[in-house]
């Protein structure tokens, strides 16, 4: 049998012509179904699945909708137009809670509980809170992610977000000294902060890198039992022109190099975007060797 002719590279999966013949027969068969009933049925057929058995529906219909734009298929017409061009999410509501000046060492403040609020009722109050008061904003995470909320003295105090890491970023991959095949095998194994939110009445020295320290020894856990694999890296941006990173030093964090101030979907090849400080951490003994390796441990 002759090799499939890859027409599409998506998300590290090659899409073949064959595949492509056998997506437009699902279309024709069934052209009542769905972009997502779409999506389903190819996640079916090629058994992509995420590690926690889930189906990899929002990667299935972004491939799809690639093929389509380079003509490859015909999609369905979706069903839910948004009123902008772009897709837009609602911002998360406003919430009040109590912001009275908290200033205290990390003694005074007492226990401290960090819980992981994703696909839980307090889920919408982290959204909220870093809408609110981070510098960024919130930004709905894409692939896996997990959402954590702070607590001390039965207020929240903090939230942390983590999602899928990003595939290329010169420092990291230098720093970890692995190959294309095995960064390619193993980029799930590693986790990128996306936010990292103290409240602004809350003023309790240390309580940033201490923070850090407990979030290292939590995070593998619980990604592990919601997506079935655990985290051996974590890495975060600093724009250093706000901040020298000095929460993440304390912490033993290592800053590993500048980005090169290109987005993702960059064509250019230019700097369109101020430049990043990478600061990584990781959360294993030999996790050079395990992330280089292509059968992971």
């Amino acid at each position: 049998m002759e090799p499939m002719e890859p027409v599409l590279r998506y998300r590290g999966r090659e899409i073949g012509t064959a595949d492509v013949i056998s997506i437009r027969e699902l279309i024709a068969k069934h052209p009542e179904m769905s972009r997502r009933a779409l999506s389903l049925a190819v996640c079916e057929a090629w058994n992509w699945k995420q590690e926690n058995g889930a189906p990899r529906d929002a990667v299935c219909r972004g491939a799809l909708l690639a093929l389509d734009r380079a003509g490859h298929i015909r999609l369905p017409p979706p069903r839910h137009l948004s009123p902008c061009p772009a897709f837009q999410r609602h911002k998360p509501s406003w919430v009040e809670i109590p912001n009275e000046p908290l200033e205290a060492s990390l003694r005074e403040l007492g226990p401290i509980t960090i819980r992981q609020v994703r696909r839980t009722p307090e889920e919408a109050l982290v959204n909220a809170l870093i809408e609110q008061h981070h510098y960024l904003h919130y930004a709905q995470p894409v692939g896996e992610h997990l959402k954590f909320l702070v607590t001390a003295q039965e207020r929240p105090i903090a939230c942390f977000c983590w999602s899928s890491a990003p595939r290329h970023l010169g420092p990291r991959d230098r720093y970890i000294g692995w190959s294309p095949a095995a960064r390619k095998a193993n980029i799930r194994l590693i986790a990128y902060q996306t936010r990292f939110l103290i409240l602004p009445w809350v003023r309790v020295p240390h309580l940033a890198s201490h923070l850090l320290g407990r979030m290292s020894r939590q995070l593998s856990e619980d990604w592990q039992r919601v997506y079935a694999h655990p985290i051996l890296f974590t890495e975060t941006f600093v724009d250093p022109e706000r901040n020298r990173g000095t929460c993440y030093r304390a912490a033993n964090w290592q800053p590993l190099g500048l980005t090169t101030g290109r987005g993702k979907a960059d064509q250019t090849k230019k700097p369109n975007r101020s430049l990043k400080l990478l600061f990584g951490y990781p959360l294993v003994r030999h996790f050079r060797e395990r992330l280089c390796a292509l059968e992971p441990s």
